[in-house]
């Protein structure tokens, strides 16, 4: 999906990098938007919140704040120590996805021998 150029081959020029950049946002907000739909149907099966209520806990939890309604059936605590757990590890996977192309374009800039002319593999 997100083929970087290796050591020997030149850096992608700036509208190059803007669109897998703008790739790896895009792929960020699916994410986000997939796992915030898992909560809010979670919260809503387990607990019968609104779509309001489960929208305003999925969104906490995955935004690392916590729950803001109390969580009553047993249902409800399985899911949401899970959902808990699944946050925290999305949050680590998003954040590399969102950060690699920057930390790839700075790190490849230190590394490219420009005087190596061979563009191959």
């Amino acid at each position: 999906m997100f083929n970087y150029e290796k050591r020997n081959q030149k850096p992608l020029t700036k509208t190059a990098f803007f669109f897998r950049f703008a790739r790896s946002v895009i792929t960020v907000l699916l994410i986000v938007g997939v796992a915030l739909l898992i909560g809010m149907v979670g919260y809503r099966e387990t607990e019968s919140y609104t779509w309001t209520d489960a929208y305003l806990n999925a969104s906490m939890i995955l935004g690392g704040m916590g729950p803001v309604n109390p969580v009553v059936t047993e249902a409800g605590k399985i899911f949401a120590g899970s959902y808990a757990l699944f946050s925290g590890l999305a949050f680590l996977v998003l954040a590399g996805l969102l950060f690699a192309p920057i930390a790839h374009r700075i790190l490849h800039g230190f590394h490219y021998d420009a005087d190596k002319k061979s563009d191959n593999p």
